[in-house]
């Protein structure tokens, strides 16, 4: 028997056991994933960016922490990381608004974000120009910016680092796959391994991304999570070279930002909704019918434009409300969640991690208090809704 043991080793796993080494070093620590090389994780197949324009204080405070986390990660890891920096690019993101109620709801949540140490501005039609005199804002109301602690990082270096540090603390990483979680009564009894058999524990961590809810079934469980198509399109603009250039959410519904003196682009398909757990074929329609003609239509020298790579990741998709599910399980309460992120868990690992650990090794939140985001607001039917979703 080990002390914890935590399904799936991406980057939300390798946070959590990175962060109960550094509380209790004793704990004995097992994190089982099935594919090292993580090619079709959430984590390796992220935009790999960071915000502080949520519309939920909590999502602003997880976020807080993690860029400071980011910033100065050789820190946090030490030379058991083996990671020296992230490559933190502070570019920001915009939110654009066409409508002044939009407008006045981005100066809203503004000013709450501010409050919290963000450094959010929203900027009118002018100011826009001034800043981005490359796009375009005719139809335009407002665009809120993040001037500082939002932009870009190397999501594998996150990753890496983490896992180095914790595996140098004696956490072992094993190469396998959690197939199913035995219940006894009110526990998880034991977790069954495709290749391994039986592990038990003391404690069970669910950091599985989008199939969640699979495992969660095998315990006669519920959760509101499942995977979720996104394609990403690298795109050739040699007439838009904007190195500095935010990460701007249209309200066409697609996204775009500069990487290595091109673009990463993409929106939520018109059809969305669950997909198989083993697809990954990109939506090559969606640049042509979609993604193309608003990139075409908001700033200039995308005429020229060209899609040479694209990708699928999938969405940990919570239908409830697009919000992370974490923490103990009222129901089995020696298995604990880190679930649901809709998109932001890459963002979102550093506190999150953190958090899961405390609530193992003190009983509950000690840091930030992320009972918001508990599990027993889906239980009661309570959804805390997320509105700046990308």
């Amino acid at each position: 028997m080990v002390d914890v043991l935590i399904a799936g080793g991406a980057v939300m796993g390798a946070s959590v056991a990175f962060w109960l080494k550094r509380l209790d070093p004793s704990l004995d620590i097992e994190v089982v994933e099935p594919d090292p090389t993580y090619a079709t994780s959430s984590t390796a197949l992220a935009a790999s960016g960071i915000r502080m324009q949520f519309s939920d204080p909590v999502n602003v405070q997880i976020s807080r922490f993690g860029v400071d986390f980011i910033r100065d990660f050789a820190r946090h890891t030490g030379p058991a990381g083996e990671v020296p920096d992230l490559g933190f690019r502070e570019n920001g993101y915009l939110f654009l608004a066409r409508t002044e109620t939009g407008a006045a709801t981005l100066e809203s949540l503004a000013e709450m974000q501010r409050g919290l140490g963000a450094g959010t501005r929203v900027l009118d039609p002018a100011e826009l120009a001034a800043k981005f005199p490359w796009m375009g804002f005719d139809d335009i109301a407002a665009g809120s910016w993040g001037s500082r602690d939002e932009g870009f990082f190397d999501n594998m270096g996150l990753l890496g680092g983490l896992r180095n540090a914790a595996r140098a603390a004696g956490v072992r990483f094993v190469r396998d796959r959690v197939v199913a979680l035995e219940r006894d009564g009110d526990r998880i009894a034991a977790a069954v391994l495709e290749q391994g058999g039986r592990r038990t524990a003391q404690a069970y961590v669910n950091c599985i991304g989008p199939r969640a809810a699979m495992l969660m079934r095998t315990a006669g469980l519920d959760l509101p999570v499942e995977p979720r198509k996104r394609t990403v399109f690298v795109v050739d603009a040699p007439e838009a070279r904007h190195p500095d250039a935010p990460l701007v959410i249209d309200p066409s519904g697609i996204w775009f930002r500069p990487e290595h003196g091109q673009w990463l682009a993409a929106t939520v398909p018109a059809t969305d909704g669950p997909c198989d757990e083993n697809d990954f074929e990109p939506e090559h329609a969606l640049f042509e019918d979609e993604v193309w003609p608003a990139l075409y239509n908001r700033a200039e020298g995308f005429g020229a434009a060209k899609v040479v790579r694209l990708w699928a990741g999938h969405y940990a998709f919570n239908t409830l409300d697009q919000n992370a599910i974490l923490g103990r399980n009222p129901q089995v309460p020696n298995l604990y969640h880190a679930n649901g992120f809709s998109g932001h868990g890459l963002q979102q690992a550093p506190a999150v991690g953190r958090g899961i650990a405390e609530q193992i090794v003190h009983g509950d939140w000690v840091t930030l208090d992320l009972s918001p985001l508990s599990l027993q607001r889906v239980l009661d039917g309570r959804p805390m809704t997320e509105a700046a979703v990308v």
